[in-house]
């Protein structure tokens, strides 16, 4: 089979005899609105009884304001908070000013075990050198390291290794 062709456009509309629909409800015949709403007064707004007030552009031109003091507004309370951000760092000592002190040091460095070591010790007992699964715990470049003090002995920083 062969495919047809679109049936042929009927043509416009039939006129049925009808009568031609009479105004929709709500339609007012001649009435245009224009781009916005008309404007109402505002309740207790009387433009002509406010001093120094001149219609015109907005906003009026220098020396149209009224005379008279300006106004008196309250200082901003401003906050100062200080951050001290240390140097960057990492396995070795730094030298920087001690937030808690307030001295002058270089850190002293602690290792620790931490989650590298943790994971370097179940990944080998995993794969069954249990008897070699204690060693990342006496190598020191698998510990996080800690900074601190050496005048408070308080904690500054940790560089952690994982």
């Amino acid at each position: 089979m062969e495919k047809d062709s679109a049936p042929p456009y009927p043509g416009p509309p039939m006129d049925y005899g009808g009568t031609a629909v009479g105004p929709q409800p709500g339609f007012q015949p001649g009435y245009q609105p224009g781009p916005y709403p008309p404007a109402s007064p505002q309740h207790g707004f009387q433009p002509g009884q406010q001093p120094g007030y001149q219609p015109g552009p907005y906003p009026p031109g220098p020396g149209q304001y009224p005379a008279g003091p300006p106004p008196v507004m309250g200082q901003p309370t401003v906050a100062v908070t200080t951050v001290v951000i240390g140097p960057n760092m990492r396995e070795a000592p730094g030298q920087m000013v001690c937030p808690h002190c307030q001295e002058n040091i270089i850190t002293r460095t602690v290792p620790e075990n931490g989650l590298l070591t943790w994971l370097i010790c179940g990944g080998l007992c995993i794969v069954g050198c249990w008897p070699c699964c204690l060693i990342p715990f006496c190598v020191d470049s698998t510990k996080d390291i800690h900074h601190e003090c050496p005048k408070c002995n308080r904690l500054l920083h940790v560089y952690k290794r994982m």
